[in-house]
């Protein structure tokens, strides 16, 4: 068991109480503590060239005593420990990563603007913690054409077939061992193919996409085989689809209780830290919680 805590930042918004709330019940998962935190913007005194007049910043955060209250007849919880900081929280709360298990925040705080799926603070968390990160959307967002999938509680991680990343995986099954979930390990392949020919054009193949689905479920399934025999108990179904990766994911997300993405790792061309293309489609527009897990360390330094 790793005594680092599951933090929650929190900003008195519906969507970061939601997330609260699915932060109790994972450092219950995970028998640790959790450590709920609200950024302060910067106080005017701080800020230069400000002439502060009236009465001072309050001392008591009002926002952490609204979840105290909230919480306050609850029984059952986590050790819970209540930490105010005051800054900017785009950059405060991906440095929190250093210092916790995972980081858990709402889609979309009190600041942001209606129109927007995913809040700037939720974009720079996901983007920038050295720990995974969890979104978890504002309630009845809509899945458009979802996946017929068997019932019942699931985990769902998007893997590539050619380019698994270990610590993705290792985090979705662990999940779906904690939360007693099936994992669904969704990978999509490139169709239809196309061949370059003599004439200078390329054109579709003749392949069989059965052909290509079958021997994408067979890669897959070789990848997967170790993290199988460390949570024997996990049920997994591998699932094989053409064409859009983040289109696949977001319909499976529908009812699950987790989707699992990684971080894009840093390229020689593009050295700044990125989603990714599929990662960011899926915090956009998935419906259910999306853990976002950064790369092994020093693939992203």
């Amino acid at each position: 068991m790793s005594t680092l805590p599951v933090i929650a930042a929190v900003d008195g918004s519906d969507s970061s109480l939601r997330a609260l709330d699915w932060a109790l019940a994972e450092a219950e998962r995970r028998d640790t503590g959790l450590r709920i935190v609200h950024v302060r913007q910067y106080a005017p005194s701080n800020q230069p060239e400000v002439l502060v007049s009236g009465a001072p910043e309050p001392t008591v955060d009002p926002v952490l005593t609204q979840v105290r209250n909230r919480l306050a007849d609850r029984t059952g919880l986590p050790a819970v420990e209540y930490v105010d900081y005051e800054g900017a929280p785009g950059s405060v709360i991906p440095g929190l990563g250093e210092s916790a298990q995972l980081i858990v925040l709402g889609s979309r705080g009190r600041g942001g603007f209606a129109s927007l799926l995913l809040g700037s603070n939720g974009m720079a968390a996901a983007r920038d913690a050295a720990c995974p990160v969890v979104i978890v959307p504002q309630e009845g967002r809509e899945v458009h054409n979802p996946a017929e999938v068997e019932p019942g509680p699931r985990v769902v991680v998007g893997a590539s077939a050619e380019a698994p990343d270990a610590r993705t995986l290792a985090f979705a099954f662990a999940a779906a061992d904690r939360m007693g979930a099936r994992l669904d390990v969704v990978s999509a392949f490139p169709w239809p193919e196309y061949v370059w020919t003599a004439a200078g054009g390329f054109v579709p193949s003749e392949s069989d996409q059965q052909a290509a689905q079958d021997e994408t479920v067979a890669l897959v399934r070789d990848v997967v085989a170790p993290y199988r025999k460390e949570h024997p108990d996990v049920r997994v179904a591998v699932i094989a689809a053409p064409g859009d990766a983040a289109g696949h994911i977001v319909g499976a997300s529908k009812d699950a209780e987790l989707i699992v993405v990684g971080r894009h790792r840093r390229r020689l061309l593009k050295p700044a830290r990125l989603l990714g293309s599929v990662t960011q489609a899926v915090l956009l527009h998935a419906a259910s919680p999306v853990a976002v897990v950064p790369p092994e360390e020093g693939e992203d330094a």
